[in-house]
């Protein structure tokens, strides 16, 4: 028996998740958020103190931070839940691949590591977490990253940016190590092999039309309905098609801030010398330029 409350950050579309058994008490929390403002580059805990005063509101004991991906649109709030309710934090074991990639992408200090080594728990496919009564399945879904996972709690599944309410569809593809392949894979032969009545929370929800906020959904109504993704869809209809979207989306509004804030498990950079802590944004990363700006030759 357990029940689940939902917590909707409308800043960056983000649903994040308490899950919890009202009789013992045990509970985890799924991809929480950190608000931040890019305009005055600040950050604030106004979301998280939302979860937290649920949290002691129905005194719960808060044992894991969950982590679906290295989310490329919201900071988490991991490190700072997890100074409130001492918890441990989880995570794909194929964050390290995610890590060795921005590594390079960001130009981070050698000493940066890309072990994983900053979650508290790397999960593989198939791998179980116990929360007190709560028993956490760990379901390998890439393709949105390849760190990506969903983590199934009794008939619940919580899918991250894998898989949407089915009138919006599916993650995109087109981040670094992504593959549209993948992701068919993850959710037409893997989510869609999971009872019909099985309930979906996902990650984000972009209420197409202005229709009012969802969180839910279901396996069935997702393989009958799902605009991107039935379960009639074959690979190579779906990979045009996600690849073609993803060729006209814009790069999320806080990639670069939430990506490597997220590698190092919600760590914010380190401060310098003079107190300031300074987050790194490459600069004409897929057409580099010269001093001036100009375009630069082909070496």
């Amino acid at each position: 028996m357990f029940d689940i409350e939902p917590f909707y950050d409308p800043a960056t579309y983000t649903l994040s998740y308490i899950v919890y058994d009202p009789d013992s008490k045990d509970a985890v929390i799924i991809d929480s958020v950190l608000d931040y403002e890019p305009l005055s580059s600040t950050v604030g805990t106004t979301s998280a103190e939302k979860v937290a005063a649920f949290v002691e509101a129905k005194g719960l004991r808060v044992q894991w931070a969950l982590e679906t991906h290295a989310h490329a649109d919201h900071l988490t709030a991991t490190p700072w839940l997890k100074k409130r309710f001492a918890l441990r934090t989880a995570i794909s074991e194929r964050i390290r691949e995610v890590q060795a990639t921005f590594k390079t992408i960001f130009g981070l200090p050698a000493d940066f590591r890309t072990d994983g080594s900053q979650f508290d728990r790397l999960l593989a496919d198939g791998d179980d977490i116990e929360a007190g009564t709560l028993r956490i399945e760990t379901i390998s879904t890439p393709g949105h990253t390849p760190a990506c996972v969903t983590y199934k709690i009794g008939d619940a599944v919580f899918t991250g940016d894998a898989l949407f309410i089915e009138d919006y569809g599916t993650g995109r593809c087109d981040f670094p190590r992504g593959s549209s392949q993948a992701l068919y894979h993850s959710v037409h032969d893997r989510l869609y092999a999971l009872p019909d009545d099985t309930r979906v929370f996902v990650g984000h929800d972009y209420q197409p039309g202005g229709r009012p906020l969802r969180w839910l959904t279901t396996i069935g109504k997702s393989k009958a309905q799902n605009i991107q993704l039935r379960a009639a869809t074959t690979r190579d209809e779906f990979v045009a098609l996600r690849d073609a979207r993803d060729a006209t989306l814009q790069v999320p509004r806080l990639l670069w801030p939430s990506v490597q804030v997220n590698i190092d498990a919600g760590r914010l950079p380190a401060e310098h010398e003079n107190g300031v802590r300074y987050l790194r944004v490459p600069l004409n990363l897929k057409k580099p330029v010269e001093d001036d700006g100009t375009p630069r030759a082909a070496r």
